[in-house]
């Protein structure tokens, strides 16, 4: 959750509505990545393989827009901020895990 608030305050192009729906937005952003990206996964295998891995990217943005969708708190104006989200998403992730081992 502390991850998709600073990658949220970070990023001018997306934005959550309040703590509340910052925790709702983890939530359901834990949700997406648990059961929905691994199937969207394997049916993109072939083109994950030909773009040597870079389509996970894509999908990771695709991820984000369908929990915006799903939010009415959480704003991304357009895909390319989804895909900003997603890449510094990761790299929140991986500053706070370094922190909190």
């Amino acid at each position: 959750m502390l991850a998709v608030a600073l990658t949220a305050y970070l990023l001018p192009g997306v934005g959550i509505d309040g703590f509340g729906w910052t925790v709702v937005t983890a939530i359901v952003m834990g949700i997406i990545n648990t059961i929905i990206k691994p199937v969207v996964s394997l049916f993109a295998l072939p083109v994950n393989i030909i773009t040597l891995g870079l389509f996970s990217i894509v999908i990771n943005g695709l991820m984000v827009e369908l929990c915006s969708w799903l939010v009415p708190a959480f704003h991304v104006d357009s895909f390319i901020w989804a895909l900003a989200f997603s890449i510094v998403l990761a790299i929140v992730n991986w500053v706070l895990s370094l922190i909190f081992k």
